[in-house]
């Protein structure tokens, strides 16, 4: 066997040609576009000392704001838990007419501007709105309160649930199903024992997406809550409000407290996501 020559690298080349530069041209595109934006915000917020940090993200009504965001985000994602799981389970094991353009509607929030969103739910909803009529005499009010944000983050995390749950159940065999009918099991226990289970990873990845999507939603919400400060403004509102003002400093604090948050959510949901082709894997 011929021994080899001195100096020849041992490093298998890549199967993937000019990988190299690919993953530098990647690496470079997303440090202009993300890493260096968000670098210079935590940079920016290194100016300030840790008391005054500390005096702008508790002030009373940041406090209110993030508490808002992060709140009403939440019951928003456990409302879509439930009843986005309902539409997929209509959209996946029945068969009605319509189904397929039920089936598109639950993009709509994808595609639709969040303006537009924001506008259209905010003339449904008003007192003298054709939705928002019906509710005035019961005294329920949803337009610019937060009640109205709730509305608004139910409509932009729906399409989140939905589809993240989808694929997994569309993937269930009947058969587990069939198989506990036959050994006596009801139907509610078969979807507690069996469908349930199967499914839970995907629904709480999908509640963690719809949670995140609301925290950092803007463009539906501003038009529908009212804007209040201390009873209905948002954290992101607020954000703009301290840069109106010229008050960097706040408005940066702020930010940076949003996007820790976010990191922390994605971590969430990027675990939730392993877990879950672990347990599809497995199955």
């Amino acid at each position: 066997m011929t021994a080899a020559r001195p100096g020849l690298s041992l490093r298998q080349r890549s199967v993937i040609p000019g990988f190299g530069l690919t993953f530098g041209l990647t690496v470079t595109w997303l440090s202009l576009i993300v890493l260096i934006p968000l670098a210079a915000l935590v940079l920016k917020t290194t100016e300030l000392s840790f008391e005054r940090f500390i005096a702008i993200v508790t002030a009373p009504r940041t406090l209110h704001a993030l508490g808002v965001s992060f709140g009403i985000s939440f019951a928003a994602a456990l409302v879509n838990a439930v009843f986005g799981t309902l539409v997929m389970w209509a959209l996946v094991r029945y068969d009605f007419p319509g189904r397929r353009l039920v089936d598109a509607i639950v993009d709509v929030p994808f595609a639709l501007p969040t303006a537009v969103a924001g506008i259209s739910l905010t003339a449904l909803y008003a007192e003298n709105g054709w939705i928002g009529s019906l509710l005035a005499p019961l005294g329920i009010k949803v337009a610019f309160t937060p009640l109205g944000i709730l509305i608004a983050l139910i409509f932009v995390g729906l399409p989140f649930v939905v589809r993240t749950v989808q694929p997994v159940l569309a993937d269930l065999d009947k058969q587990y199903e069939e198989a506990a009918a036959s050994l006596g099991a009801s139907r509610a226990q078969t979807v507690w024992r069996v469908v349930l289970p199967t499914i839970w990873p995907a629904l709480l990845t999908g509640f963690a997406l719809a949670f995140a999507r609301g925290v950092g939603e803007y463009g539906s919400v501003i038009f529908i809550a009212g804007n209040m400060p201390n009873v209905s403004e948002i954290a992101p509102l607020l954000i703009v409000v301290r840069l109106e003002e010229f008050r960097y400093a706040d408005a940066t604090a702020i930010a940076v407290v949003m996007l820790l948050a976010s990191f922390i959510l994605l971590f969430v949901i990027n675990r939730l996501q392993q877990w879950t082709e672990q347990r599809t894997s497995e199955r």
